[in-house]
């Protein structure tokens, strides 16, 4: 595998990680831009764009997109985050001329008057959709919670009323700050030739508007808080946990990703072990979330009511313990074990790599191959855990929480 990089003339970062023995080439297009970066009054814009894309644009309809897609068999979705709007498709390398200007024409949507009307109905279906759903409430309620009066507490989907109000004028202003070329970097991994990809990006996206649209990331200083929804309805408890973790470009990052499989992976992890096996919780896991600036440690358990408050006590008692005493070489490397062959096992397909490719050059501005995330996870050790937790603890700073129980 060889990599590359270059920068057009208005700021769109181009790189790409090409391997001539896979049979497949992936693109994604990476946007700096999400929830965190919207004001309250268009909250749920990111998302709300990113379904509008896929309406079309001056060249290709809505049932373009599809079928063109379609007709060269691509895999192709996109995604929005707290901070990253993705597009991306997966095809035979012969394709990627093809794919890359539809992947290109996403970003740069009509977003008609009709197309926007219409799509609105289907988002408002899909915020009600995920209300129905404990897990999800948990969450939104928890990163609201945890992250008041910071932009990283804004809601990706937006409410049914800042949806309800948002104008068409609103997104296309919207659409005009935030997708500039400084914030815009095109990703493609697997089987092609670097020259081919300089000449498409030159192509499609050489004359967008160049600048790039300032994010505050001063790292966030939550407050300890709860969140309870009572739903009577619901035969299990749902509860969320949040904790501060290092941030995206920390040096700690890596070690919080192990610490995280160590005592919250979903088989052979402390909770798992603790908890799930023996049958005291359906789910009890710990995952550590990266941000611009910020990081969370984030445990969900979901159990019996009448269990609850039991298990709640367990984790503490794990986290205390963990925060006392760290964790052992044999779970360390045990954890090295999963990570490294999660590592290997998504590379082997150029869609695995675009993720990793992408996020490393929007929040850290590098390249890691694979054997560079290999031979850093395989030289951290107990004392960098240990600096890790005497920075960044494992607790249960804000709680949230869905199901039958009015009082945890």
């Amino acid at each position: 595998m060889k990599f590359h990089e270059t920068k057009l003339d208005n700021g769109i970062s181009v790189i790409a990680e090409l391997n001539p023995n896979v049979l497949s080439v992936a693109a994604a297009f990476f946007v700096k831009t999400g929830a965190r970066d919207e004001s309250m009054n268009v909250n749920g814009v990111s998302h709300f764009l990113e379904h509008m894309a896929f309406k079309g644009d001056e060249k290709h309809s809505a049932d373009d997109v599809n079928r063109i897609f379609d007709e060269i068999g691509a895999k192709y979705n996109a995604s929005t985050s707290e901070e990253i709007t993705m597009f991306y498709a997966a095809v035979l390398p012969e394709y990627l001329p093809s794919v890359f200007e539809v992947l290109a024409g996403l970003l740069q949507p009509s977003i008609r008057q009709a197309d926007f009307d219409m799509e609105r109905k289907v988002i408002l279906e899909e915020i009600g959709m995920y209300e129905d759903q404990p897990s999800f409430i948990a969450y939104e309620n928890a990163m609201k919670t945890h992250f008041e009066g910071h932009p990283l507490g804004q809601s990706i989907l937006g409410s049914k009323e800042s949806i309800a109000a948002l104008q068409r004028d609103q997104m296309a202003h919207y659409h005009d700050e935030r997708y500039r070329g400084g914030n815009i970097t095109i990703a493609v991994a697997g089987n092609t030739d670097w020259d081919q990809v300089v000449k498409l990006s030159k192509q499609w996206c050489g004359a967008w508007p160049d600048g790039r649209a300032p994010r505050p990331t001063h790292e966030a200083r939550p407050k300890a808080g709860k969140t309870i929804v009572t739903k009577e309805s619901s035969t299990q408890q749902h509860v969320m946990q949040m904790a501060s973790g290092p941030a995206a470009n920390s040096p700690l990052r890596l070690p919080a990703e192990l610490l995280s499989v160590v005592i919250g992976d979903d088989s052979g992890s402390r909770l798992y072990w603790d908890l799930v096996d023996p049958g005291l919780a359906e789910s009890a896991d710990l995952s550590y979330n990266e941000y611009d600036g910020s990081g969370t440690y984030l445990t969900y358990l979901c159990s019996t009511p009448e269990s609850t408050a039991d298990n709640l006590k367990r984790i503490a008692e794990i986290y205390d313990d963990v925060n006392e005493n760290g964790v052992t070489d044999e779970e360390l490397e045990q954890a090295k074990n999963k990570v490294a062959s999660r590592i290997v096992l998504r590379s082997e397909r150029p869609m695995g790599r675009l993720s990793s490719l992408g996020s490393n050059w929007v929040y850290r501005g590098e390249y890691r191959s694979v054997q560079d995330d290999l031979d850093a996870f395989r030289k951290i050790t107990g004392d960098d855990v240990r600096a890790l937790l005497t920075k960044y603890p494992l607790g249960q700073l804000t709680t949230s929480a869905v199901g039958p129980l009015a009082v945890l």
